[in-house]
């Protein structure tokens, strides 16, 4: 996949998903959401895996964190997950603050890539997962522009990519007049008009 994005300031957006992620009610981590093999607190561990991945990334601190494919267990929170989580994304939002994060290769899920597409890849992440774990819990969701921008930008460059299909859905066609992140949430593969089953009393 190509890519454009360099020197994105990931902080704004990984405070918002910090943000969702403390409304999220206990009641509600068996929830499911948008990702059909992940319930609520599977999706916390994914976010918290892939800030702790994508910092070592662009650290250049390559091993086990930057090796490990994502596919590879459920993942899960643990009991210190709602203080550890927003560590981690203040962490993940500083390494790419680093121009030398945006440069050279670097590693992330087990793939080799340049630097700028893995930074690409994190603000994707974070603004799509940022939708699922809204209309998950029910709260309300407004990334960051410039975030919500790059990642629109990315999964558009994406969509003829034969690679594609190993990591998003197929596009689900959205009005070009759409607001972007409905665009960009369809070109990820997700159904707008996805929402949580009604509750049991």
């Amino acid at each position: 996949m190509t890519d454009t994005t360099t020197l994105l300031d990931l902080g704004p957006q990984t405070r918002i998903l910090a943000r969702l992620a403390d409304g999220v009610r206990e009641d509600r981590l068996t929830d499911g959401t948008p990702c059909p093999a992940y319930a609520v607190r599977h999706l916390l561990g994914h976010l918290s895996g892939l800030a702790l991945a994508f910092r070592d990334a662009g650290r250049k601190d390559l091993g086990v964190t930057t090796d490990t494919s994502p596919q590879t267990a459920l993942p899960d929170i643990g009991p210190g997950w709602r203080a550890e989580l927003p560590v981690l994304l203040d962490e993940l939002a500083a390494a790419w603050r680093d121009p030398a994060a945006w440069t050279g290769m670097t590693r992330a899920g087990g793939v080799d890539l340049p630097g700028s597409v893995a930074g690409a890849v994190a603000v994707d992440e974070l603004v799509v997962h940022g939708w699922d774990l809204a209309r998950a819990t029910g709260q309300t969701y407004t990334p960051d522009p410039a975030a919500l921008r790059a990642c629109h930008d990315f999964l558009l460059a994406s969509v003829d990519d034969p690679g594609r299909g190993s990591i998003f859905g197929p596009v689900v066609p959205v009005p070009a007049d759409a607001p972007l992140l409905d665009r960009a949430v369809g070109l990820s593969g997700r159904d707008l008009g996805w929402a949580p089953r009604p509750r049991t009393p």
